[in-house]
This record gives structure tokens, sequence and C-alpha cells, in this order.
């Protein structure tokens, strides 16, 4: 592991649609990482403030849309980063979809 790295969990490359909302707002983007903890999305077309709660809708096909919720803790250009509050089966099935995906050649 590197020695850089002080990620509690191992993200993994992803590129799925998502749709995001936060009270009334709502928005788009492209779930590009996703870890046990937390999850980056880019190219949204919602820039959430810091610290706002999130609901993330992932379209990992060929399933219907996983749902998440977290915090966001990171906002840059064109994207930004949640954190779960909690860690569930539902979300560690999900990571680990996602890692099976693209780890198959």
């Amino acid at each position: 592991m590197d020695a850089v790295n002080r990620r509690k969990h191992p993200r993994f490359k992803a590129r799925f649609d998502t749709l995001c909302s936060s009270g009334r707002q709502e928005g788009a983007g492209v779930l590009v990482n996703i870890s046990y903890s937390g999850a980056r999305l880019e190219d949204a077309s919602l820039q959430p403030e810091l610290g706002t709660t999130l609901r993330l809708y992932v379209f990992v096909q060929p399933v219907s849309p996983f749902e998440l919720e977290g915090e966001v803790v990171r906002v840059y250009d064109g994207g930004f980063a949640i954190e779960y509050s909690l860690e569930s089966p539902e979300v560690r099935r999900l990571v680990d979809d996602v890692a099976a995906i693209v780890a198959t050649p």
C-alpha cells in the first residue's frame, strides 16, 4: 500500500451515470470512483456546498439505480466528493460489483 495514500478504503475507478439531489436541487454527473466510504463525481451539473447532504442514484446496468446518501466533503471545478454516513451491506455489495466490473478484461 502506498505510504502517501491515507485513505481508509481502496477506491475503484468507475464510469456510471448518476443523478443527484439535495432538497429541491437536482443534477446529474458521472461517478468516476467509489469506495466503501465515499464516491467522487465529475461533469456534475449540481455544485453543492461543503457539508451538504446529498442523495445519489447510480445507474449500474442491468439493475435498477442504486441509491447512496452522504455528505459533500470536497468540491472542485466540475465535481465533488461525498462520504457516506453509514457503511451498509448494500454499499459494500455495490462497491464489490463495481470492482468486479472494472477488473473484468
